[in-house]
């Protein structure tokens, strides 16, 4: 009899005479594809560490009294083959019917040159974020043309290269005009009552944490209102319920009083009506997502703020500029000290580190694709057929939008004498999705793939089973007549590159330009600390275009969005099961996000038990920079938490600020492994001080990979943790975005898990906008789970231990290693000190950041937890010539500072210091270095088989701060 695990384990080879029941089970085992170095790789690193197997490393690595010391209670591991088909199952439980919800989610049509070319290219997906400019070039032109479209439409001069969803940039900017108001008499935030109520939501959980006092009232009372205590206020534009109104009263009442104003808007509907920056608008915010990115259950897309250039330093996320390299081409990077690596931690307005750039990408790409003529052409046709729609409704004596005509896309329907339920059944039946308001009203939006075919059906479910006989270009023409849509006068666009890429193979060329400028996982490993940049399978990432997962609105019925429930629910529990804790919620769409979570349901418990006074977080000095600034924008206060010398957590410094502390104590932050790279043996320790003067531990989950199945959070006293997926879990990092940040509590932290955006009588409300974040991309970790089964699972944290390991004893000779564990053993990453090789030669980690991209790698985290240092991250999926060939570069690196250390190459005229060397600088007429050309371009044999050439030379930063410049300049300077 065959079952699931026989059929999932490894296949010996058997000579060709013999017979074995195993030469009849599937070969596609998942396993032996994601952790690359084979047994006999894996035998040869064991052995120069002076070890015979993987658990005798991880005896030394991982202290005895956290070790899980039993297998993870998972499914037996699938074929890839088989887990297509599982997840392929339960994704048929999903019904797919036409979306008319509107709400601001709405099907869209991905032109099928940049599905196929951007969202489902691994030379798309598998960028990191831009922090090493010069090998980023096409993803950050394509973020300034995000950038652009942003501005162009919005009527804002300055727009940043993304957001999470349209909830969050409204959170985000209620936060960022406190901060550029910064008034204590003014805490109060005005919200219309008519914006999505998603958005409302969202913003009433940050304002409650901020200390911010929320008020959601109608519209037009805005204007009028006593504005004395307000610092801003939020309205849509158009709004929910489809209605367009000028914001400008509001705005000049708003100003007049010294506040400011906020406007979520439709890109798509700024192709016709006003911008808000031409109405009075302070911020913009919004969602790119019908600008060619599938719903995906509500994720991932690439949400927008644009503002005025007065504001950049108060800007939420990243900021993408012009500058130059030092050749003076025109060159791109983030700008403003690349913002987020900067965070000014216990006094920070956000803990936004990340942005959703493939998905920015794509909606640029969308809009080269269309230009201004086919945006407007797109939007036109909407709004024609909403207002054929609208007539046909009106003839059959239904109000719609009050009477009024100036909407967009969406109607807002009153029944005549015909009951909702009948309305939605008949739609339903029709496979038609559409919007109750739940009080008499119904909501119809219509979009990109509407035809007049689905504005008759539309017709027929409002028509109670009465005949009507309605044509819907007549009714369009009817409407056009007399349509009170604002024009938009100002032009948007116009800048060359969205009107030169419109046929396919023009487009098609200009992407793979773009793509050919960055390096990818496609071209080397990217030996990252703290970010886990593992193999992203295909067989996890084919499902996340299945309509069955793509096509779903956020809010569409339970009952048409089963199999996502039972996908979800699976994942939850085996994240439950691989962290130790009681509960998962997969809400937090980003690592920012879930750390925001995870200390809002630390904040939520001890309000529920009275201690309204514990607001001291305790945060160690090594943490992420997004640690004490989550905790600042959860409502806590920040005491910080010396280390001793080896990177570990003091525990007399902690013992002592907890003492110290004790009545008011809420919570301490520790990253484990710790930020350092080693295992800290006295873990255990930690976590009970916090808990004997009445805190909770929080986790941060961003080593995870050094974790998995060998020791577990909530097993060692953690109580809650949030993880990256798109680390540990194998959701690729997209160029810096998208991510999924869940968390994983224990008992006594369920109820404060995040609230439903459309729930109510939640303890704690939502963090995301939809229930469950960017759930499309939840298929990637779920395959990854279900394919390597828990033994795989184990496999891949021994081997990232040892690929770890095996390099820090490869290049410890070369450079000092600053921390290791107990028995001189570091966890999934390690930390070369290079400061001293700026006193022997005047090298700088930077300039040893920029030769790594003339031996064709990525660099690793520079400068990060410790200034002038390098921290390197190998993960399980990079096999041992990959790892050698990294070693290879970083010793002939350091063999080149040997020579300026001993003089035989210059001081100041080197290759580090003038890397990375273009194409065009090294073929030029006129060679201006004492070093040849040859070490320049191929410093070793490895790039003669394959080089990967930068699109520009080194960039200077200051003069990009200087001179700001943040939307797409002249082609003439390209």
């Amino acid at each position: 009899m065959f079952n699931d695990t026989l059929a999932s384990a490894p296949v010996a080879a058997t000579p060709r005479s013999a017979f074995s029941v195993s030469d009849l089970f599937p070969s596609d085992h998942f396993a032996p594809r994601h952790v690359a170095p084979s047994d006999a790789e894996i035998a040869e690193m064991l052995a120069a560490l002076g070890l015979t197997s993987l658990e005798q490393l991880e005896s030394q690595t991982v202290p005895a009294g956290i070790r899980l010391g039993r297998m993870l209670n998972l499914p037996a591991p699938l074929t890839e083959a088989a887990a297509l088909a599982e997840l392929k199952t339960i994704a048929a439980k999903n019904q797919v019917f036409r979306s008319f919800i509107g709400q601001g989610y709405h099907d869209t049509i991905t032109p099928p040159v940049v599905l196929r070319n951007v969202l489902e290219n691994p030379g798309w997906y598998t960028q990191y974020t831009p922090y090493q400019a010069e090998i980023s070039q096409g993803r950050l032109e394509a973020l300034l043309n995000f950038q652009t479209l942003v501005c162009d439409l919005t009527g804002l001069p300055l727009a940043g290269a993304s957001l999470l969803d349209e909830g969050t940039a409204a959170a985000e900017a209620m936060a960022m005009c406190r901060s550029i108001i910064d008034a204590p008499a003014k805490t109060t935030f005005l919200a219309a009552n008519n914006c999505h109520p998603q958005t409302l939501a969202v913003v009433r959980t940050r304002a409650e944490s901020m200390g911010v006092t929320l008020e959601v009232v109608p519209p037009e009372s805005i204007a009028t209102a006593d504005l004395s205590a307000v610092f801003a206020a939020l309205v849509q534009y158009p709004a929910t319920d489809g209605a367009i109104a000028s914001p400008k009263p509001a705005a000049d009442a708003l100003h007049a009083a010294g506040a400011l104003l906020v406007v979520a808007t439709d890109l798509l509907a700024l192709t016709l009506i006003a911008p808000p920056g031409e109405l009075g608008a302070d911020v913009a915010v919004g969602s790119a997502q019908r600008f060619g990115v599938p719903m995906g259950f509500g994720g991932p897309h690439a949400a927008f703020l644009s503002t005025k250039t007065g504001h950049a330093r108060k800007m939420p996320g990243r900021l993408i500029g012009v500058s130059r390299d030092v050749h003076g081409k025109p060159a791109m990077r983030l700008t403003l000290q690349t913002r987020e690596q900067h965070i000014r931690r216990e006094k920070a307005t956000s803990n936004i580190c990340t942005a959703q750039v493939l998905l920015a990408v794509m909606a640029s790409m969308y809009a080269v694709h269309h230009g201004p003529d086919g945006l407007t052409a797109i939007a036109r046709r909407v709004h024609l057929l909403t207002g054929a729609l609208a007539e046909g409704l009106r003839r059959m004596g239904h109000d719609v939008s009050g009477g009024a005509n100036a909407f967009f896309d969406t109607l807002r329907v009153t029944p005549n004498q015909l009951p909702v339920s009948s309305i939605l059944a008949a739609a339903r039946s029709r496979m038609f999705n559409l919007r109750d308001y739940a009080d008499g009203t119904v909501g119809v939006s219509l979009d990109e793939g509407t035809t007049p075919s689905d504005v008759e059906v539309l017709l027929q479910c409002f028509a109670g089973g009465a005949t009507f006989r309605l044509d819907v270009p007549d009714l369009a023409s009817q409407f056009a007549a007399m349509s009170s849509i604002a024009d938009r006068g100002s032009p948007f666009l116009t800048h060359p590159t969205f009107h030169r890429f419109h046929a396919e193979h023009e487009l098609l060329r200009y992407i793979h330009r773009l793509q050919s400028k960055d390096l990818s996982l496609t071209t080397s490993m990217i030996p990252l600390g703290s970010c886990t940049m593992k193999l992203n399978a295909t067989s996890e990432m084919i499902p996340v275009t299945w309509p069955e997962f793509g096509q779903l609105h956020p809010f569409s019925p339970v009952e048409q969005t089963r199999g996502y429930a039972e996908m979800i629910e699976q994942l939850e529990t085996w994240l439950a099961e691989i962290t130790g804790f009681a509960a998962t919620s997969l809400q937090p769409n980003a690592g920012s996000q879930g750390e925001y979570a995870g200390l809002l349901a630390i904040r939520g418990y001890h309000h529920s038990r009275g201690d309204h006074h514990r607001n001291i977080c305790l945060i160690p000095t090594s943490a992420h920079g997004t640690n004490p600034a989550s905790a600042i924008i959860a409502g806590f206060k920040v005491v910080t938490v010396e280390c001793d010398d080896l990177g570990n957590v003091d525990l007399t410094d902690l013992r002592k600020k907890a003492a110290l502390h004790a009545s008011n104590l809420a919570a301490l932050m520790v990253t484990y492994p710790s930020t350092h790279g080693v295992f800290e043996a006295g873990i255990k320790d930690i976590c009970h001080v916090i808990h004997e003067h009445g805190g909770q531990v929080y986790m941060d989950g961003a080593n995870m990979n050094a974790q998995v199945a060998l020791c577990r959070p909530g097993d060692f006293g953690a109580d809650v943790c949030h993880l990256n997926l798109h680390k540990t879990f194998c959701i690729p990092h997209g160029g810096g975005g998208p991510g999924v940040g869940p968390i994983c509590v224990a008992k006594q932290l369920i109820p404060f898990l995040p609230g439903n955006p459309l729930g109510s009588g939640a303890a704690v409300g939502p963090v995301s906008a939809a229930p469950y974040g960017s759930a499309s991309i939840l298929v990637i970790p779920w395959m990854y789970i279900r394919m390597m089964g828990a033994p795989g699972l184990k496999l891949a944290t021994q081997v990232a231990i040892l690929n770890a390991n095996y390099m820090a004893d490869r290049l410890k000779g070369h450079y000092t290693l600053l921390y290791t564990g107990q028995n001189s053993r570091v966890a999934h990453e390690f930390i070369l000190d290079c400061r001293p090789l700026e006193a022997s030669a005047g090298i700088k980690v930077e300039d040893i950041a920029k030769r790594l991209i003339d031996y064709g790698f990525h660099a690793p985290t520079m400068s990060w937890p410790v200034v002038g240092t390098l921290m390197i991250e190998p993960t399980e999926s990079e096999s041992k010539e990959e790892l050698d060939r990294f070693c290879d570069a970083m010793i002939g690196i350091r063999n080149e500072i040997k020579q300026i250390e001993s003089g035989q190459l210059d001081r100041a005229d080197n290759p580090l210091k003038h890397a990375p060397h273009t194409a065009a600088a090294v073929t030029a007429d006129v060679w201006p270095h004492k070093y040849p050309r040859q070490l320049a371009a191929y410093p070793s044999p490895h790039q003669l088989r394959h080089k990967f050439w930068p699109a520009v030379g080194r960039i200077d930063n200051p003069f990009g701060d200087r001179n700001l410049v943040c939307a797409c300049t002249p082609m003439s300077e390209y």
